[in-house]
């Protein structure tokens, strides 16, 4: 679901360069250029909030931030292996800037209130995190997210809603939307790991009985470690006649997009962003 050995390569890299200790690293990883978005044009201006959701599975903690006046199609972030924290929640306020309502959620709930790590943890103490994550867990949160943002005051609830994940987040966006199928109208996967296995439930099976818009960004450096994945998702997705923008991102490895990565790569990353809000203008109708 991960690339974990991409983002201990990092690591090392940095230590080695004598730039970082293990711990500072983290350090960055958690929050040290969180704040390193673009600025908004014409943003408008946003509530936000700390969050608790009951779920059949118990009570998950998230970010919530919407436009501070009328309502706005509602959006879902599955973060990545790192989970809810300052980085994504700068990208959540980010979006509900530019007209929408925004639910940044804890994925590792069952296990503990986010920050459910150090920021100094490695990708293998996170894993388990990760693993203990599936298409039932997946389908029980959709569930609860989506019957909570309906009944929010925030909320257009005659418009589409979207979500979007990244890294381990990409296949809990495809399955959120292969559960909540009426709901959700657009998909954005950023540097997903894992969208396509040998398995009857591979999260682009699971997608394509959907019954929305997708956005698939492919980091060059996990297309080079499976080549055929975007055709299998194009031809998938064509089959379902369901449309889908499949495109790996030349220069950009496995991260790329949250701002706190140590792979971070801006000018992909707002490229990126501007091809996710295209798809929401059209599909979130």
């Amino acid at each position: 679901m991960c690339d974990q050995d991409h983002f201990e390569q990092d690591r090392q890299d940095y230590e080695a360069k004598g730039l970082v200790t293990r711990r500072q690293f983290g350090v960055l990883l958690g929050a040290g250029v969180a704040m390193a978005l673009p600025k908004t044009l014409n943003a408008v201006a946003v509530t936000e909030s700390d969050v608790t959701i009951q779920t059949p599975d118990g009570m998950t903690d998230a970010y919530w931030v919407h436009p501070a006046t009328g309502r706005a199609p509602a959006v879902i972030v599955w973060p990545d292996i790192r989970g809810l924290r300052p980085a994504f929640r700068t990208m959540g306020k980010r979006l509900a800037e530019v007209g929408y309502s925004v639910l940044v959620v804890n994925p590792f709930y069952r296990v503990s209130k986010a920050p459910a790590a150090p920021a100094d943890a490695t990708i293998q103490t996170l894993m388990p995190l990760a693993q203990a994550l599936n298409a039932t867990t997946t389908a029980t949160d959709a569930r609860a997210f989506v019957t909570w943002l309906d009944r929010q005051p925030s909320v257009a609830t005659n418009r589409k809603i979207g979500v979007q994940g990244y890294c381990m987040g990409g296949p809990l966006s495809f399955r959120t939307a292969a559960t909540m199928t009426e709901r959700i109208g657009a998909v954005g996967s950023f540097h997903g790991g894992g969208l396509v296995t040998m398995m009857p439930d591979s999260p682009h099976t699971m997608a394509s009985k959907s019954k929305a818009q997708f956005l698939i960004a492919i980091a060059e450096n996990d297309d080079m470690r499976a080549p055929t994945d975007k055709t299998v998702m194009k031809d998938t997705f064509a089959k379902a006649n369901l449309p889908a923008e499949i495109e790996v991102y030349a220069g950009a490895a496995h991260g790329w997009c949250p701002p706190d990565s140590q792979v971070y790569n801006q000018p992909q990353a707002e490229r990126a962003w501007s091809r996710l809000l295209a798809l929401y203008e059209k599909a979130l109708a």
